[in-house]
């Protein structure tokens, strides 16, 4: 089930992005790798276009950030 960004606090959003950019690894390309601030800017961007969205799994009860294809694909 796809979580409304406003339903969570913003310190809960910033920690969900930190796990989502550590886990998916976001820098793709030569050269120098974008900061950690610069990835979490970029990430809370596509939050608030819609480009991610913030998943619940109620089987395991877990909460994570998809790409809205990843969500669309899993039929979230």
């Amino acid at each position: 089930m796809r979580v409304p960004l406003s339903a969570l606090s913003a310190d809960v959003v910033s920690r969900l992005i930190e796990e989502y950019i550590t886990r998916e690894g976001t820098f793709v390309g030569e050269g120098v790798a974008p900061s950690l601030d610069e990835d979490v800017a970029r990430v809370r961007q596509q939050l608030q276009a819609g480009d991610v969205v913030i998943a619940f799994d109620e089987e395991s009860e877990t909460v994570t950030l998809l790409t809205r294809q990843q969500a669309e694909d899993a039929g979230i």
